[in-house]
């Protein structure tokens, strides 16, 4: 029995974000309030399985400060997915990613996702993520062989969208055809429809009903638009969905999984507190710079906002160039 059998219902899920859900950030949202399980930023198994694997071994650094934590892979060759889980199964990848920082922590993935709904115009354009939505004979080829991978203890699980340029659910039959996913993670939009419109919930529940029929120990998560988690309480018990994604509401608040938020509530001083931690971590974690400083910037607005003076810290905060700069300017 897989860790997903024992977990409440509804479970709540960090999204998957490039530049976004590393080791880093995972462990500030763990301090706020940790989910249930957390996902990677998007990890490409072609990458790893080739000599720019080391530039790439930094996504996949765990620690004993967060929860249980899934992969996500993306790429396109199917032995590369299989190499690569089999990798994460046995512990190689683990152990090669916390090399590069000198550590040794006794972690592993808790399993694997592959990534079938990135709407990201150069990745699909290459015919990866949701551009599988329209080549299904690969998109099989990529779960067999992930599952092939894992075997039987290790969860493999899918997360994707309601269609590429139209809603198509025959989609989600297809996947759910499979019988041997663990879980189905379904963002309501298509991929044309990035996030310029509002999550379509209904789908999401239509899919629940789909795997009521074609496979029914397949998990389901919804994802699009969740802010909190009674609102997520709520869309899970409209549509009887297994668990909730939070992706982009993490941004609105660090602490977006917990029952009684008190982010509203914060000073500035509490804030830009946690934006030190979160940069002292970081000059902790990459140590050899494995990591571009430009990511930082994408978590400007969560920390700088909500009190007096905030956009002109933020614009002071954009004219720096290293993580000791920004440490200086918040001192």
């Amino acid at each position: 029995m897989s860790f997903l059998e024992e977990l409440p219902r509804p479970f709540f899920v960090l999204a998957p974000m490039d530049d976004v859900t590393d080791v880093v950030f995972r462990q500030i949202v763990a301090e706020c309030a940790k989910p249930d399980i957390s996902f990677t930023e998007f990890v490409n198994v072609d990458g790893l399985q080739s000599p720019g694997r080391e530039k790439l071994l930094h996504k996949l650094k765990l620690s004993e400060n967060e929860g249980p934590v899934i992969a996500q892979l993306w790429g396109l060759k199917p032995e590369n997915f299989y190499k690569t889980v089999k990798e994460l199964v046995d512990g190689t990848l683990v152990a090669e990613a916390n090399a590069l920082q000198g550590k040794d922590e006794k972690r592993s993935f808790a399993g694997v996702d592959l990534n079938m709904g990135c709407p990201v115009k150069t990745v699909i354009k290459n015919g990866a993520c949701a551009a599988l939505i329209n080549n299904r004979e690969l998109a099989g080829e990529i779960i067999d062989a992930a599952k092939q991978a894992a075997g039987e203890d290790f969860p493999v699980s899918v997360k994707t969208r309601v269609g590429f340029t139209t809603i198509d659910m025959s989609w989600i039959e297809f996947l759910l055809s499979k019988k041997i996913l663990n879980m189905l993670s379904i963002h309501g939009r298509t991929a044309k429809e990035l996030s310029s419109v509002p999550a379509n919930w209904d789908l999401v529940g239509q899919a629940r009903q789909l795997r009521d029929s074609l496979s029914p120990s397949t998990l389901i998560v919804g994802n699009g638009d969740v802010m909190s988690r009674q609102q997520g309480e709520e869309l899970a018990q409209k549509y009887k969905l297994d668990g909730i994604m939070i992706g982009r509401g993490i941004f609105h608040d660090p602490f977006a999984f917990a029952e009684h938020s008190p982010w509203a509530r914060w000073s500035e001083a509490q804030k830009l507190e946690l934006f030190r931690r979160h940069i002292e971590l970081y000059l902790d974690t990459y140590k050899k710079n494995e990591r571009r400083f430009e990511a930082l910037r994408k978590f400007c607005k969560l920390y700088i906002s909500g009190f007096d003076d905030a956009s002109e810290l933020r614009a002071r905060f954009m004219e720096t160039k290293t993580p000791q700069q920004v440490l200086q300017l918040l001192n």
